[in-house]
């Protein structure tokens, strides 16, 4: 940190504190500008269509992030199947399928007119969470990014599906709805269904977002760098390339450092896991989002993509960066000693911001065809 410059290393996104505001953006963006690269990014890994960018202020922007996420996190949910639980509804007719609720039934239904007044426990689609994701589908439809619901034949389908499971939607109890979804769902099956709950908190009442007293309030989004350029990468070139994508927080697609029938299998299961970015037969390959235009990788880079084309036996590794350079280039790092391997630092290069977002866009899609063809012969 300098006078005047702040370096957040891996970190990108908005913090504020009342009137003063930081937006952490790539080194790619110019001083004051939208920072299209960022926002073309996003707009890849979360799958929006993003045409126009302009905020009044970061917070703003920090909504804006929320609401991009929604596709995303809705999608992982509903592919687990839609929300199911025990929930109570009081009712007012001549089925009666429940307990009878007398003093409901006094007050509604004297004189008699041929209802009753009970309660009933059903095992149903329409309940609290649903309702929650509902209250934020109508918020976003209502406002102006209502075309992220709109993203893809996914995300529109799974929008219907909410609305045809949610007949008692009403949007002046949405202050009861967000109060009965405070406590976070805990289930063994729906696992992705908390993240996309605390997030449709977050767009509907997002002014908690914010920490402390109305006179000193803090707000903001931060989100890693590294992980936004490794999932932009597999989304665009390299899951056409071929190449596998290991989760590591979810524990899918790794790899092994032991053959699992000479060792204790316990142990290979349990701490011999290793997740490279992304790997096909023969090809390794580590995102990096750092400069390396001068060739210089660090140790522990080097080690591990070296480790991974042991056990792999692999051919050939590289690492994949953004650079401020013209053109995609492939350099060899050198040929491996022992049982060989090539290594490649592999520069993409990153169009300067000048004109529409649009023009930046066509330029980045020009590079990423380059990339692809040229990974494509590599491997």
């Amino acid at each position: 940190m300098d006078d005047k410059n702040l370096q957040t290393g891996d970190l990108l996104g908005f913090i504020g504190k009342n009137e003063s505001q930081l937006t952490i953006g790539t080194r790619f963006a110019k001083d004051g500008s939208d920072d299209y690269f960022l926002h073309y990014m996003l707009q890849k890994v979360f799958k929006i269509n993003l045409l126009d960018l302009k905020h009044s202020t970061s917070e703003e922007k920090i909504f804006d992030f929320l609401v991009y996420m929604f596709p995303l996190y809705l999608k992982r949910a509903l592919r687990q199947g839609l929300y199911k639980k025990y929930t109570h509804r009081d009712c007012n007719d001549a089925n009666v399928r429940g307990t009878i609720d007398i003093p409901q039934h006094i007050k509604h239904n004297i004189p008699f007119s041929g209802n009753i007044a009970y309660k009933v426990k059903e095992y149903a689609y329409d309940n609290d969470f649903t309702q929650l994701i509902r209250h934020t589908i109508e918020y976003i439809r209502s406002s102006n990014m209502a075309y992220v619901l709109k993203t893809d034949a996914d995300t529109e389908a799974y929008v219907s599906q909410i609305c045809s499971i949610t007949p008692s939607y009403r949007k002046n109890v949405l202050s009861g709805v967000i109060a009965k979804n405070l406590k976070s769902i805990c289930h063994p099956y729906y696992t992705e269904y908390r993240m996309l709950q605390k997030l449709c908190i977050n767009i509907l009442h997002h002014k908690r977002l914010k920490y402390g007293i109305d006179d000193n309030r803090i707000y903001g989004l931060l989100f890693s760098g590294s992980w936004l350029w490794e999932e932009f990468l597999y989304k665009t070139v390299l899951s056409e390339c071929g190449f596998f994508h290991p989760q590591n927080r979810s524990g899918k697609g790794c790899i092994y450092l032991f053959d699992k029938s000479n060792v204790d299998i316990d142990f290979v299961m349990s701490r011999c896991k290793r997740y490279p970015d992304y790997f096909k037969e023969n090809c390794i390959l580590d995102a990096k989002y750092k400069h390396l235009d001068n060739n210089r990788i660090d140790r522990n880079d080097m080690h591990q993509i070296i480790s991974y084309m042991h056990v792999e036996k692999a051919g050939i590794g590289g690492f994949i960066f953004p650079t401020s350079q013209e053109d995609v280039t492939i350099t060899k790092l050198g040929n491996l000693r022992g049982y060989g391997g090539w290594i490649y630092n592999i520069g993409v290069p990153i169009p300067k911001e000048e004109g529409t977002f649009a023009m930046f866009v066509a330029a980045m899609t020009n590079v990423l065809q380059e990339l692809k063809e040229k990974i494509l012969t590599l491997c």
